[in-house]
């Protein structure tokens, strides 16, 4: 293997194992704004404010919106998938805990990428799917399954707890974030 696609795999890896920190971050996140649809957008936000001074450090060209006419229309679905995705870290985190979580998320990558490579939809390369492909994904859906089975469940006080949200706002009574978050738990009188 090329010393370059290890790094690069290196890089991927050391990426992948940030996300069940932004799904456990977030999850956190929609508890205390009252709801997780403002903690996606706070997440989008941050990312957006990152981004934008890394475009001026790498002094990345200006867009070429002039293009954007001629774009096939599925260019503006990566948006669409992470709100999907970081609305359902920080819904379902909470709920299956962020290993069940990000197991599933790995198959479900994994069997849409098979279909990417294999038909090159979205402008890639067509990569076939063969044999060896077939039984890796499979392995990952068996590994789904291990992973699933031998989680064990959350009472069913304790799954309530943790999907419900004050609607009135950040859950100032609830002792169990409080304690997350490091800070003094404090109830209501």
């Amino acid at each position: 293997m090329p010393g370059t696609a290890l790094f690069s795999m290196l890089v991927a890896v050391f990426a992948g194992s940030a996300v069940p920190f932004q799904a456990a971050s977030n999850a956190a996140l929609g508890k205390v704004l009252g709801h997780p649809l403002w903690a996606t957008l706070v997440s989008l936000c941050i990312s957006a404010a990152l981004v934008l001074p890394t475009i001026w450090l790498m002094r990345a060209p200006a867009p070429l919106t002039a293009q954007l006419a001629h774009a096939p229309w599925w260019v503006w679905t990566g948006g669409i998938g992470g709100v999907i995705y970081i609305s359902a870290a920080l819904i379902l985190t909470p709920r299956m805990g962020a290993a069940s979580f990000i197991v599933c998320v790995v198959a479900g990558q994994m069997l849409s990428s098979m279909l990417i490579d294999h038909y090159g939809l979205m402008g890639l390369t067509p990569r076939p799917v063969h044999m060896g492909r077939i039984v890796g994904v499979l392995l990952i859906l068996a590994g789904m399954g291990l992973v699933q089975w031998f989680t064990p469940s959350m009472p069913a006080a304790a799954e309530n707890e943790s999907a419900t949200a004050d609607h009135s706002g950040a859950q100032q009574g609830n002792p169990s974030l409080a304690h997350r978050a490091g800070a003094k738990s404090s109830t209501r009188s």
